[in-house]
């Protein structure tokens, strides 16, 4: 009998030690790829491998500005300025001052003027409010968004892809 432990206490197979010994030399055991939500999946996506700054849940951040950052996810309280790709501002998280970005997702709230170049998207936990200007905008069920809101003009606001040009030979 093979006596095990684990994290929820001692476990006992009623298989012989040299059964499992001798099974597990000779059969590679096939392990399937964990399952990611589609959202997830698309998350990391827009993210990409460039450089990511979190600020956890009992980080307060003040007078910064920052810089050189793709993407930003605000777990707890920041006052800064930024330039950049993304921001992410999870459930509880804060961020006041002023961002000029790519894509916004809103979860918490945000606080100041945002300019979003590309896509806002406010979830239904989401608050915004000040000076907001957006390319496009996506907002849930319970989303709130306040202030002076206008659409850019499609001079100012950046396409998601520029348009490949074919050489002429």
């Amino acid at each position: 009998m093979l006596k095990s432990s684990s994290p929820f206490g001692k476990r006992e197979e009623n298989v012989p030690h040299s059964i499992l010994t001798s099974a597990a030399a000779q059969t590679p055991v096939a392990r399937p790829a964990p399952v990611q939500p589609a959202a997830q999946a698309t998350a990391d996506k827009d993210t990409g491998a460039g450089n990511r700054l979190i600020v956890g849940p009992d980080v307060r951040l003040k007078g910064a500005e920052i810089l050189d950052c793709d993407t930003l996810v605000v777990e707890g309280h920041v006052e800064a300025t930024m330039d950049s790709r993304i921001i992410r501002i999870a459930e509880n998280g804060e961020f006041n001052g002023k961002v000029g970005i790519d894509i916004a997702e809103i979860r918490g709230t945000f606080t100041g003027e945002l300019n979003v170049r590309d896509q806002l998207i406010i979830h239904s936990t989401g608050k915004v409010n000040g000076t907001v200007r957006y390319g496009k905008v996506l907002i849930e069920e319970g989303g709130q968004l306040c202030g002076d809101i206008q659409m850019m003009s499609k001079s100012e606001a950046k396409p998601l892809l520029q348009p490949a040009r074919i050489a002429q030979s």
